[in-house]
């Protein structure tokens, strides 16, 4: 259905969607984490040095984000996040 309706794996079309998705997903977490730790967006944002609006549009997949900006919100939410990075049907495992 995603080929018909979307494109192929590796055209523009379908990257920006699995890219958009991906971003949606990360921030249901981000939000899920910090509600679980009682949190506001505010005393989040002031734990990693932004403003409460950058905490919203990060949970709102509303501007992508750096790698390191995700890896400072889950250190704040002392939340453990991990990466997979696959290569053809391999995944690379860090030494």
């Amino acid at each position: 259905m995603k080929d018909l309706y979307i494109g192929k794996e590796g055209t523009p079309e379908r990257d920006s969607y699995e890219y958009e998705l991906k971003m949606e997903i990360l921030g249901r977490m981000i939000k899920s984490a910090r509600i679980e730790r009682k949190m506001t967006q505010e005393e989040l944002g002031k734990l990693i040095g932004v403003q409460k609006s950058q905490i919203s549009k990060l949970e709102n997949s509303t501007n992508s984000a750096t790698i390191d900006t995700i890896m400072k919100v889950f250190r704040a939410l002392k939340a453990e996040i991990n990466f997979n990075v696959k290569i053809e049907d391999n995944f690379v495992k860090l030494t």
